[in-house]
């Protein structure tokens, strides 16, 4: 390792864990090259990231001009209002998206926090921007095809921003805040705004198109469950690993979030002998799961880990807003 990489470490990774600058030979060949490690899970996870995001802009910028603008289409959540009000008024879609999900990046900072929101703005500001600039063809006047893919291009284009670790739709961080506030689930609220806003649509531009955007809306929120892999609401984790502690503190510190310490027995080898091990068990939303995995990367990229759906949560630490350290 040269210089020159020693130097971005301990500027870098090592000084956001608190350890002061110093000289480079001030630290051990193992901490540097722990470093390193984090460091390049870090730049992999952020080009990863922007791929995503890149990809879901583009998607959702052609599911937009390449079906649904032309024909009059909405969809749900925070992209379905900014149709809508297009559709209504004439005011240019790409300066509609950055209104309508202004305080919806707003509730993002308080409840996400800050590095979720800064994410959430370049991809909300990246998908106006394509919007504005890029030319796409009208692929097609039929509606149903309209209906069925615009929503298709529109739901791959918000799924893959969620695996990018953002939202291009603010709809789901005000449905987060106020299942954490009422008590009620996510699913819930999102079914009831988007109750609302179909019904908006049918008083203004119709009933017939109304039900179309209504099969729009379907298929893009299958194809969003499709590109998350199915992932529901909330996500448990049990996390298997010799670093169980630093992986606990990770959790409490970093995420906010609470755990649960199960003490199993560990199979290995060939006879099957076991030995004594802590089983770290998590409920997080999936809008958390990307850095989830980033961060027990860093600590134990070699730890086991199982991930199952769950419904809906009461109580713990869930459906309060994350410890802020």
């Amino acid at each position: 390792m040269n210089h020159f990489w020693r130097k971005i470490i301990i500027n870098t990774i090592l000084k956001n864990q608190g350890q002061t600058e110093g000289n480079v030979n001030d630290y051990s060949k193992y901490r540097l090259a722990k470093g390193f490690l984090e460091l390049k899970i870090t730049l992999i996870r952020y080009m990863k990231d922007a791929l995503l995001l890149t990809a879901g802009i583009f998607a959702a910028s052609f599911g937009f001009k390449g079906f649904l603008l032309t024909n009059y289409f909405i969809d749900g959540g925070a992209t379905g209002i900014a149709l809508l009000i297009s559709g209504i008024t004439g005011i240019p879609l790409y300066l509609l998206i950055v209104c309508v999900n202004i305080p919806f990046f707003i509730l993002a900072y308080k409840v996400m926090g800050r590095n979720f929101a800064i994410k959430t703005a370049l991809a909300i500001g990246g998908l106006a921007l394509c919007v504005a600039t890029v030319n796409f063809p009208n692929v097609t006047n039929d509606n149903l095809l309209v209906a069925i893919f615009g929503g298709f291009f529109l739901g791959a284009g918000i799924g893959l921003a969620v695996r990018g670790g953002a939202v291009i739709d603010g709809t789901e961080v005000l449905a987060i805040f106020l299942s954490k506030k009422f008590g009620t689930t996510i699913g819930d609220i999102i079914i009831l705004i988007n109750i609302l806003i179909f019904s908006a649509a049918a008083y203004f531009l119709g009933v017939e198109i109304a039900m179309y955007s209504m099969i729009t809306y379907l298929s893009a929120s299958k194809t969003l469950d499709f590109i998350v892999e199915g992932i529901e609401e909330y996500i448990g984790v049990s996390i298997i690993s010799s670093h169980s502690d630093e992986i606990r503190e990770m959790i409490i510190n970093k995420l906010g979030r609470g755990v649960t310490i199960y003490t199993g027995k560990r199979g290995f080898g060939t006879r099957g002998e076991t030995r004594d091990t802590d089983i770290i068990y998590t409920v997080i939303t999936r809008l958390e799961l990307n850095r989830l995995n980033t961060e027990i990367q860093k600590i134990d990229h070699h730890c086991f880990v199982v991930m199952n759906s769950v419904k809906d949560t009461k109580g713990g630490m869930i459906k309060k807003r994350p410890l802020k350290h």
